[in-house]
C-alpha cells in the first residue's frame, strides 16, 4: 500500500493494520459493502446496523443540510469511517440538491476542450466533498460506438478514444484534487453492444487487439493518472476471458463482476491498477442472471471485487457472503485483502484522521457557487451543435419567421432519470418572449386533418423540441408519435421550413433524417435552454462539434 494509487505513509499503514486487526468477522465483512442510502433517517438507518455496518454509502441527492448533518452522524454511530459515494457524472447535482449541473459527458466532449472536462471535475469534487462526499462514481470512461446503446447515450465523452482517455484523465485528476476518489467505470467498458446491463448481461465484442487500443488505453491512462478506484460491470469482454483463459467455454465466460480473469489477470495484471475494485450495482439483471444470487455475491469478491455495490436484500446478501467466506468461497488470504484495500482507500483519504465538523454553511458556499455557475454557462454555450442546417435558415427573426407552429416531444415517465419535464413548454415561452408567436400543435382527432395549407399558408416555420431521454432498464430510445398516422410527424418539413431540437438524445435524427436543421443541446437544464434561444436568435454562434455521429451511420439522415 505504499505504492500509488493509495501511496500510505507509516502512520497510515499502521492504522490499516490495527484496524484489520481488531475487526471481528462480521464487521469486516460489513465492510464489503456499500450500500446505498434512500433516506436520511437517522433512525432507520441505525435500525440498519444491526445487519450491517457498512464499509460505505452512496448518497441519492437530499438537502445540503440533511446531508451534513448525516455525514457528521456517520463518523459517530459507525466504528470505521465510511467511505460516502455518488453518482458525480455531470455536476454536483448528483449528490445535493442545488448542485451545479454542469454538463453532461457528451457536452462536455462537444466542447472539445480537455480543460472542461477538468472544470467537470473541480465541481463534482467541490461540491460533493462540501456534504461529505469522499467517492465518485466517475468518471464514465465508457466508448459511445454504438448509437443505439441505451446507457452510454450522452453519459460518454463521446466515440473518439482518444478524447475518452484525455478527458477522464482530467476528471479523475481534478475531482480527486478535492479528496474525493474517482471511480473510472464501466470496466471492461459499455457502448459496444444495444442492450442494458440493467436488464441482462452485455457484451463488449472488440478483439483482445482492438480492446487494448481503446478501452485499454483509457483505462490505463486514468490508472496511470491515480484513480484510487475501478467500478466493474456486468459486461463480458469474450476475447479476453479466451485469451486468459484458453480452452474456455462460452457457458463459462461470465461478466467482469464475477470474472477473475478479467479482474485479477487484465486489470490488476496487464494494466497494473493497484487500487480498489467495486461492483456495479449487484440488483442488475446483468449480474443476477448468470449464477444463482447465493454463488454470486461471495463469488464477486472471490474473483477479485473489494466492495459489493447495493443489496437485494441487506439480510440474505450479508449472509450469503458470511457463508462464502466461511465454506472457503472466498479464501482467508482473499477476504484480508478485500478488507484491506477497503481501509487502504479511506487511509489513502485521510479519513483515519480526526477532522472537524462539516459545517451546513460552509457547504451551502460552495454548492451551486457562482464560479461554477459561469463554467456550466460557458459549458452550454460552447457544447450546442448544429449538426445540419437549411441554408438561409438561421438565425431566426419574428421579422421572417414570427409564425411558429411548435410541436413538443416529451415523455413524463422521463422524469424519473433526470429529465426536466416541461422543458419543451419553456423553450416555447423564450421563444415567445422573443416575439415569436410559438403556436402549440393540437392533434387531429381524425384521419381528416384538414386541408395541408392550413399549416403551409399559417405558418413560417415549425420547430421541434424532443425532450426524450434513454432510461434505465429500457433497451430503446424512440420518437413515439401522435394518432392517427404520427399526426405530428414532420409531414410539412418539404413546404415550411423545419428545425428539430433535442435536448436529451443526439440520434433522433434516426426518426427524422429529412429534416434540414437539426441541432443537439445535450441537456434540458435553464442555462442550455437560454444558450439555445441565444443561438436560434443569432446572439451566439454555434461552435459544438458531435463527439459521435449524430447521423447513426445512415445517408438519408444527411440530406
Amino acid at each position: 500500500m505504499r505504492r500509488p494509487p493509495f501511496a500510505l505513509d507509516d502512520e497510515a499503514i499502521a492504522w490499516v493494520e490495527s484496524t484489520l486487526a481488531r475487526l471481528s468477522q462480521d464487521e469486516k465483512i460489513g465492510q464489503l459493502f456499500c450500500n446505498i442510502l434512500g433516506s436520511f433517517d437517522r433512525d432507520a438507518f441505525v435500525a440498519s446496523l444491526e445487519v450491517c455496518k457498512p464499509g460505505g454509502l452512496m448518497y441519492v441527492p437530499g438537502d445540503a443540510e440533511a446531508e451534513v448533518e448525516f455525514s457528521n452522524l456517520l463518523r459517530d454511530v459507525l466504528n470505521v469511517p465510511p467511505l460516502i459515494a455518488a453518482n458525480l457524472e455531470k455536476g454536483g447535482n448528483g449528490i445535493v440538491n442545488g448542485g451545479v449541473s454542469f454538463g453532461s459527458p457528451t457536452a462536455v466532449a462537444a466542447t472539445g476542450d480537455v480543460a472542461m472536462a477538468a472544470r467537470l471535475g473541480d465541481v463534482c469534487g467541490a461540491e460533493g466533498a462540501a456534504v461529505g462526499a469522499n467517492w465518485a462514481f466517475a468518471p464514465i470512461i465508457d466508448i459511445d460506438y454504438n448509437f443505439r446503446n441505451p446507457i452510454t447515450n450522452l453519459r460518454t465523452f463521446g466515440s473518439d478514444p482518444e478524447r475518452v482517455r484525455d478527458m477522464g484523465v482530467a476528471y479523475v485528476e481534478a475531482v480527486q484534487a478535492h479528496g474525493v476518489a474517482a471511480s473510472i467505470k464501466h470496466f471492461p467498458g459499455d457502448g459496444r453492444d444495444e442492450l442494458d446491463q440493467h436488464l441482462v448481461t452485455t457484451v463488449n465484442d472488440l478483439s483482445v487487439e482492438d480492446w487494448d487500443a481503446t478501452y485499454g488505453q483509457a483505462y490505463r491512462a486514468s490508472i496511470e493518472a491515480g484513480a484510487m478506484t475501478v467500478m466493474v460491470a456486468h459486461i463480458q469482454q469474450p476475447d479476453y476471458s479466451r485469451k486468459l483463459r484458453p480452452g474456455i467455454k462460452d457457458e463459462d465466460i461470465l461478466p467482469a463482476s464475477l470474472a477473475p480473469e478479467l479482474m485479477g489477470d487484465l486489470l490488476r495484471g496487464e494494466l497494473g491498477f493497484n487500487g480498489l475494485t467495486v461492483t456495479d450495482a449487484s440488483t442488475m439483471a446483468g449480474f443476477t442472471i448468470p449464477m444463482a444470487r447465493s454463488k454470486s455475491v461471495p463469488g464477486a469478491i472471490a474473483a477479485g471485487a473489494d466492495m459489493f455495490l447495493f443489496a437485494r436484500n441487506l439480510e440474505e446478501d450479508v449472509a450469503f457472503m458470511r457463508a462464502g467466506v466461511e465454506d472457503g468461497t472466498i479464501s482467508p488470504g482473499r477476504f484480508d485483502s478485500a478488507v484491506a484495500r477497503v481501509l487502504g482507500l479511506k487511509a489513502a483519504l485521510g479519513l483515519h484522521r480526526a477532522t472537524a465538523p462539516l459545517s451546513a454553511q460552509a457547504a451551502r458556499e460552495v454548492v451551486g457557487r457562482e464560479q461554477h455557475q459561469q463554467w456550466t454557462a460557458e459549458c452550454a454555450d460552447r457544447s450546442i451543435t448544429l449538426v445540419k442546417e437549411q441554408a438561409g435558415l438561421l438565425p431566426l427573426s419574428p421579422q421572417t419567421h414570427q409564425r411558429i407552429l411548435f410541436i413538443p416531444l416529451e415523455d413524463e415517465s422521463s422524469a424519473s432519470y433526470g429529465v426536466r419535464v416541461g422543458a419543451c413548454e419553456e423553450v416555447r415561452q423564450l421563444l415567445v418572449a422573443e416575439g415569436f408567436e410559438a403556436t402549440p400543435y393540437v392533434a387531429p382527432t381524425s384521419f381528416d386533418a384538414g386541408p395541408t395549407t392550413d399549416v403551409i399558408d399559417e405558418y413560417d416555420a415549425i420547430v421541434y423540441v424532443a425532450n426524450i431521454s434513454t432510461q434505465i432498464a429500457e433497451n430503446t430510445v424512440r420518437i413515439t408519435w401522435a394518432q392517427p398516422m404520427g399526426a405530428n410527424a414532420p409531414h410539412f418539413a418539404a413546404s415550411v421550413p423545419t428545425i428539430f431540437i433535442s435536448l436529451e438524445n443526439p440520434y433522433h435524427l434516426l426518426d427524422v433524417p429529412r429534416v434540414k436543421t437539426f441541432i443537439n443541446t445535450y441537456g434540458s437544464t435553464p442555462t442550455i435552454l437560454k444558450s439555445l434561444v441565444d443561438k436560434l436568435t443569432g446572439r451566439s454562434a454555434f461552435t459544438g462539434v458531435s463527439p459521435a455521429d449524430p447521423f447513426c451511420g445512415r445517408w438519408d439522415t444527411r440530406l
